[in-house]
């Protein structure tokens, strides 16, 4: 990983949501063009973005269309990647097996998503002269379900399955709100050390410069998370305040094989060890992490006590804490989401996997861990995870 940046992520309807996402997709494209002028671009093999909704401005392959607008040289191919909340990392693990396998040197990688500007689709006629035809929101979650699934499987919302954890696990509202808080506290923390600094390229939007994260909430305390209605009912734990966002941004990293990396004179961020994908229950997604890092854990041959620098996306609170619980870890354990995560900074799905990655490979960088492991969970039931460690 040679480098890396980021936009600010921004509220839904906030400071980004008048950009296009495949607009918002070029921005870091062509901010690591711009790093690096040394580099021959024409030589680049793939753009591989992650984007989970592409059903509006995104759905031209975002990726290919991304490099045209940020002036790749036009042989530099493109493609999209889906894999819902993980498609930003699923874009790097892709773009990490071409160049271990030797079918690649160079490649842009990451994320975006705009759901500010996620159309409503409307389903065509199944039969003729239908006065019937159904609108869906793509912004998040389920739309036309296939009815075989919802049977078999449930077609439980995002903050459904958040409670199925909570519920499962016996994790309380009080200690969702706790994680919560501690989310905006780390992310406000890490904001004043400059460690988002380093990753966010500047935006400007009508004359007004975007240069930090738009939803962090830092002046949150325990009694106002603690008045928020749930939102699946009284009986219920989940609330706004112990939930990531519905946000927009967009990330990119430079990888690269040794050969190129001698031959830009570059040194790399960090190195990217292995990835692994699983399934899982659908209506239990969130706990797709724990499988996740386990099967990383036995790939690597690594000790879950060797990783100093764990980031588990903040979908939820539960969740995360379902995940702790699932790997044996301390619900404040200091090495899961240090400068706070998707609840605090928000979660443009997409993007986040992106995000991850460059604030992993940063710590690393800077010598506070010499070990990472990125995992995220997935809609319809999954979770991957990806290893970084430290170059000396």
């Amino acid at each position: 990983m040679v480098d890396a940046t980021r936009t600010p992520f921004a509220r839904h309807a906030g400071a980004l949501a008048s950009i296009r996402c495949d607009d918002l997709a070029a921005l870091p494209l062509q901010t690591l063009v711009q790093r690096h002028p040394q580099i021959d671009w024409s030589a680049l093999d793939d753009v591989v973005l992650g984007c989970a909704n592409q059903a509006g401005e995104d759905n031209r392959n975002v990726a290919r269309i991304a490099a045209l607008l940020a002036g790749l040289p036009v042989s530099v191919p493109g493609m999209t990647v889906n894999r819902l909340c993980a498609s930003g990392l699923e874009s790097v693990a892709i773009a990490a097996r071409a160049i271990r396998a030797g079918e690649a040197n160079a490649i842009l990688a990451g994320g975006v998503e705009s759901m500010s500007r996620a159309p409503y689709v409307l389903s065509k006629a199944l039969t003729s002269f239908a006065r019937e035809q159904t609108l869906e929101d793509s912004t998040l979650g389920w739309r036309f379900v296939n009815p075989a699934i919802r049977e078999r499987w449930g077609v439980d919302s995002m903050a459904q399955t958040a409670q199925n954890l909570a519920t499962r696990f016996g994790i309380e509202r009080s200690t969702q709100d706790a994680y919560a808080l501690r989310s905006q506290q780390r992310a406000e923390h890490a904001r004043q050390a400059g460690i988002f600094a380093e990753q966010i390229q500047p935006v400007t939007v009508a004359d007004r410069v975007f240069n930090e994260d738009e939803h962090p909430r830092p002046h949150t305390t325990a009694e106002q998370l603690a008045r928020l209605r749930p939102l699946l009912g009284p009986e219920t734990s989940i609330t706004a305040g112990n939930a990531s966002g519905i946000n927009d941004g967009a990330a990119a990293l430079l990888l690269a094989s040794p050969t190129m990396l001698e031959r830009w004179g570059v040194t790399p961020l960090a190195r990217i060890v292995a990835s692994a994908a699983v399934g899982v229950e659908p209506r239990y997604m969130g706990i797709g992490p724990v499988p996740a890092i386990q099967a990383l854990l036995a790939r690597t041959g690594w000790m879950l006590d060797s990783i100093d620098h764990i980031e588990i996306n903040e979908a939820f609170a539960a969740q995360v804490v379902a995940c702790t619980r699932g790997l044996r870890l301390a619900d404040d354990d200091r090495r899961v989401n240090p400068y706070g995560g998707a609840i605090a900074l928000g979660h443009p799905l997409g993007a986040s996997g992106a995000r991850l990655l460059m604030q992993s490979a940063f710590a690393l960088r800077r010598g506070s861990a010499s070990r990472a492991v990125v995992s995220l969970c997935v809609g319809a039931g999954q979770g991957v995870a990806m290893a970084l460690e430290a170059l000396s």
